[in-house]
């Protein structure tokens, strides 16, 4: 699936609002509309539970421990996906693959699924065997809807990822941050698209755009992605 090439985008996970001049691509919620005129790409969760559908999961494809949900420590509302077994990914591909047609009827032109790496939060109950048995399957069935199929996070996987699960491009966070940006560049290119935090910059934004290993397309977003009608809304693109 091709990918656009492109300098300046919004990540709007937060709500949707009217794009910035000059951008060329929108990610948003798949709960959203696509950005009217707009590369747009729909985000899915699909491999913890989103905030607030805890019921929209059958129960057998959570993962527990002790008899007790395993949540993602950072995301406390997020119960991680049990991808062990083919009967669990089936199970769990029979909700996502709704919300992934779902993308493409909206409008969308492209999914990014999250949490690829929810293998490290689950206390080595979950593989990334697991993992990228999932991401294959999710990545047929958007490939089968007309959508381009993105990688989100999980830099150290990203070989494997490209080559065994099929994705076409990349979203980042931090990556420049966390000096992993060739870990996706080297992958796919141009087709990666990098979101910077305001509040952990360990150098200024300016440097950020102008080193080498940069991803051409990076901005500056606040960590609530909150709308530019709130406080502490952030947004800024590098000048390439």
């Amino acid at each position: 699936m091709d990918f656009p090439t492109v300098s300046a985008f919004d990540y709007q996970l937060g709500s949707p609002y009217t794009p910035s001049s000059g951008v060329e691509l929108v990610v948003r919620d798949r709960t959203a509309s696509p950005a009217d005129g707009l590369y747009s790409i729909c985000y899915v969760n699909a491999f913890q539970t989103q905030p607030g559908e805890r019921d929209q999961w059958p129960d057998e494809v959570l993962l527990t421990a002790d008899g007790a949900p395993v949540f993602d420590a950072d995301w406390p509302d997020e119960i991680l996906l049990y991808t062990s077994t083919s009967s669990k990914r089936e199970a769990i591909l029979d909700t996502a693959s709704s919300w992934i047609q779902g993308c493409a009827d909206a409008g969308f032109e492209a999914v990014e699924f999250d949490n690829l790496d929810s293998l490290t939060r689950s206390h080595d109950v979950l593989t990334v065997d697991d993992n990228l048995a999932l991401a294959r399957a999710l990545v047929d069935i958007a490939h089968a809807a007309g959508l381009a199929a993105g990688q989100k996070n999980s830099a150290e996987y990203t070989a494997r990822l490209k080559s065994e699960a099929g994705l076409d491009f990349a979203i980042a966070e931090e990556c420049a941050a966390y000096n992993e940006c060739t870990a996706y560049t080297d992958a796919y290119g141009d087709a990666v698209i990098d979101i910077e935090y305001a509040d952990t910059l360990p150098r200024s934004f300016a440097e950020m755009c102008e080193d080498t290993a940069s991803p051409r397309a990076m901005i500056l977003r606040d960590r609530d992605l909150v709308t530019p009608d709130d406080d502490g809304y952030v947004f800024r693109t590098c000048a390439h």
